[in-house]
């Protein structure tokens, strides 16, 4: 929400809204002129309101958007209005149950640094962008496209790239992974003949969703194969770094050499480069900017030390990424020992997901679980599945595994557990983040706020 609203704000609009928790991005929004209210009581709605966005996340009993309907006022959701806006652009949505968000920073990053002065909205803050949006005078418009909702079918892009699919918001797709690969076929099937769609070619559930869809489709993957039109090639690995060849049509195009971490990000440039391809961007000219990429925050950000310990903080919050990231950070760091502070979130992700949780956390030397991050759970999802459950399962894995359930059990037992050698990661999509940052403030530290 605040990256279109900063997007919104460039473009001339009159912006106000709200936000129970305000942060430093409803700072930022303040400071460009955005009216922003923290008590969703409807103060800045009126009749001189031309339009009222919400994000998907906002539940129909809300005040605020309770009191617009009795206004009249005209609503749309947040997705509805990104893809009114990219339809006035050059459109490059960038989908997928993983990698999304760093995919579209590389692709927004390389665009930016060869001169295209590209437009972007993505779902994490990117320090070298100036925070999560822009609005360029280029013709490339890049977004993140989320499936959760079926949020990505409101846009109209001209080109799409699908990084991969899992199964995932299972709350939202009660029906399981056919429905999944379902809705991504309806979003391929959004880009026009004339347009683009750069898929990975190594999922057969891409593979499965792509079927039929009229627009031209360029494969992509980390091998030569003769089916994929872009391929890299791992040259070498530094530091958990990877250098790779890329190759598109079986022609040597561009030497990768990343600045972050794991295989996986090696992939993500990839499919950068075929976007940025789409825009004019010679491969090596982009591969030259992405050199000097730094990531996303919260993807394996590294926020300071305790007690000579590394803290990383990182978003995963899924059993691919939790595997993926872990791999990657032992690449990076080979630590002594890697503690892993994973707060689940959802119940009901948490439930569906139950087994292949349990089953990601082999590469942590210890795993310390806080009670589940509650968001769109309902009263039968909260009763059904709990921390507990998840540690039980995780032990019974044979892997080490602590439940403390409060966020400041965790940080006083990391304070007295963490040595020198050690990388502590907090990861999730709640606000497990605290822990680090308590961590590596003093041991008067404010106290922490219960997790839920």
């Amino acid at each position: 929400m605040s990256g279109l609203a900063r997007v919104l704000l460039d473009a001339g609009a009159i912006v106000s809204g709200s936000d129970s928790r305000p942060g430093p991005q409803t700072l930022e929004l303040s400071e460009r002129g955005a009216s922003i209210s923290r008590q969703q009581d409807g103060a800045l709605l009126g009749p001189h309101i031309d339009l009222v966005v919400r994000t998907a996340a906002i539940p129909v009993d809300n005040p605020e958007y309770q009191l617009a309907r009795r206004l009249g006022l005209r609503q749309m959701k947040y997705a509805e209005m990104l893809g009114l806006v990219m339809a006035e652009r050059l459109g490059i949505a960038i989908s997928g149950t993983h990698g999304k968000s760093t995919t579209t920073a590389m692709t927004a990053y390389a665009l930016l640094q060869c001169g295209a002065d590209p437009s972007f909205v993505i779902g994490g803050t990117v320090r070298q962008l100036g925070g999560s949006s822009r609005s360029g005078a280029g013709a490339a418009f890049v977004v993140e496209a989320c499936e959760f909702d079926r949020s990505f079918h409101n846009y109209h892009p001209t080109a799409a790239v699908i990084t991969n699919i899992e199964a995932d918001h299972l709350d939202c797709y009660t029906n399981g992974l056919s429905e999944i690969i379902e809705s991504f076929r309806t979003f391929a099937a959004a880009v026009p003949a004339g347009g683009r769609i750069i898929a990975n070619g190594q999922d057969p559930n891409v593979r499965a969703a792509l079927r039929g869809v009229a627009a031209p489709i360029e494969w992509i993957g980390l091998e030569e194969v003769p089916t994929l039109q872009w391929s890299t090639r791992v040259v070498d690995v530094s530091r958990g770094c990877y250098h790779g060849q890329v190759f598109h049509e079986g022609r040597l195009v561009a030497d990768l050499r990343l600045g972050v971490a794991g295989g996986h990000n090696l992939f993500n440039a990839t499919a950068a480069l075929a976007a940025c391809a789409l825009c004019g961007v010679r491969p090596q000219e982009a591969a030259d900017a992405l050199a000097g990429f730094r990531g996303v925050e919260r993807r394996m950000s590294e926020v300071g030390e305790v007690n000579g310990a590394i803290l990383v903080d990182d978003y995963g919050h899924h059993p691919t990424e939790i595997r993926t990231t872990l791999r990657a950070l032992q690449e990076k760091y080979e630590p002594r020992r890697l503690i892993c502070v994973f707060q689940p979130h959802q119940h009901s992700r948490t439930r569906f997901l139950l087994q292949e949780f349990a089953e990601s956390f082999a590469d942590a030397d210890l795993t310390i679980l806080p009670d589940i991050y509650s968001a769109r759970d309902s009263d039968d999802d909260r009763r059904s599945i709990s921390s507990a459950d998840l540690a039980a399962r995780i032990r019974a894995n044979g892997r080490p595994v602590l439940h403390l359930p409060r966020l400041e059990a965790i940080v006083d037992f990391l304070r007295g557990e963490a040595r020198a050698g050690d990388l502590i990661v907090t990861m999730g999509a709640g606000n497990v983040g605290e822990v680090s940052r308590a961590l590596k403030q003093e041991p008067q530290a404010p106290r922490l706020l219960h997790a839920t």
